[in-house]
This record gives structure tokens, sequence and C-alpha cells, in this order.
């Protein structure tokens, strides 16, 4: 059983199809979990441990007004589980826009940047802290038609080894997992990564048993593999 017992652990993306299982997950191991999603309520997740932190994270000021307003609340952030992301395919290089190009950055590259530079200090003051992110199996394997996300994707595995690398000497580990595809409401059918299996990987993480784990890059491909 995994174990986050007093961890207080900050959720970007806290609601949908892995959102809520990893928000689950994380209350079931015990954390106190800052739920972060535009829409997000406290009825959301029926549970004394939830806190509903409705914002954004499109600008650097943003991501930082969320961290210090979870800081006001709870002290500290021990660990960031950042889930937030998009999803665009269909279309080959020579046919995307500048749009959906920047709309998968925005949403899977530029939300982490943010964030990330957000709460690094904290942890860095505190001497310690766990970084979990959901990048995707084309983060590394990178599939046909799929450039945009593909490349957001990619680019977000290389930060997350960066972080780890800067800041392996002040006790913060940053660790990035690559689900292939999953099954939530919106995405049915055979061979799919249940959510609740991707929220596992992502708790232990957090948890003080994986403090040597830092700088990887972890598949969950199943039977896709």
């Amino acid at each position: 059983m995994i174990n986050l017992n007093g961890k207080i652990a900050l959720i970007t993306g806290a609601k949908g199809g892995l959102g809520t299982a990893v928000t689950n997950q994380y209350l079931a191991a015990g954390a106190r979990v800052i739920g972060v999603s535009r829409s997000i309520q406290a009825s959301d997740f029926n549970h004394p441990n939830f806190t509903a932190l409705p914002a954004e994270l499109s600008s650097l000021a943003a991501a930082q007004q969320t961290v210090a307003s979870a800081i006001a609340r709870f002290g500290r952030i021990d660990a960031l589980v950042h889930v937030l992301g998009g999803f665009a395919g269909g279309q080959s290089v020579a046919d995307t826009d500048d749009a959906t190009m920047e709309k998968m950055l925005q949403l899977n590259f530029l939300s982490a940047f943010h964030i990330l530079r957000a709460v690094i200090p904290g942890m860095r003051a505190q001497n310690a802290g766990r970084i979990v992110v959901v990048a995707s199996r084309q983060g590394a394997e990178p599939a046909a038609m799929l450039s945009a996300y593909s490349a957001s994707k990619a680019a977000l595995v290389s930060l997350v080894k960066t972080v780890a690398l800067e800041n392996k000497d002040a006790g913060i580990t940053a660790n990035t997992v690559l689900p292939g595809a999953m099954a939530t409401p919106a995405n049915q059918g055979p061979n799919l990564i249940p959510t609740e299996q991707v929220a596992s990987l992502l708790a232990y993480l957090a948890s003080d048993e994986a403090g040597a784990v830092t700088g990887a890059a972890i598949p969950l491909y199943g039977t896709q593999l």
C-alpha cells in the first residue's frame, strides 16, 4: 500500500479522464490534495483532505499565484503532480497549422514550464520535493500524424529531466511517466491502459520509497508494447 500520509500534493488537471483517478489515488494514500483545474469545485471530490483551487496555468504569474495560494493554506508543497495536458492529431507536419502547434505547446509544455518555475524555489528552500509529470508514449516514440502532440510531449520529457539534473542536490526528484493509450470515458476499446494503474505509479513516485528514482521517463504500455 502506497503511503502518502501527511504529504501535501498539488495536482494540476485534477479532474477528468486521468486526473480524477490520480486525485482519488492520492487521497486514498493519505495525502492532502490541492486540486487545480479551471472549473474544479470542492464537490468534485467528497473527501475531507481535498481542497479545490480553480486556476489556469497559461502564464508564470498565474502559476505563481496558484502556488502561493497553496502554500498560504498548507505551508508547503511536498509533491507537484502535473497531469494537465491536451491532445490534437490527424494531420501531417506539412498540414499542421501554427494554431494547432501553439495550442499543444501551451497545454503540454508551457503549462508545465510555468508551474515548475513557480514550485521549484519553495521545494529547494525546504530541501525536499517530488515532481511527477504525465507525458506520453509519443514523447519518446513520435507517431505519424501527431507532430504537434509528439513534439510538445518530447519537449516536456526533456524539461523534466533537466529539472532532475538541476535539483538533485536539493532533495528533489523529478520524473515523467509515458502512458500509452488509456481507458477513459472518452476513449474506449481493447488493450487500453487503466487510468488506475497510471495513478498508482504517479502516487508511488511521490512516496518516500521512491527517493532514488529521478530523471526517469517510465513507460506504461501494457499490451500495446
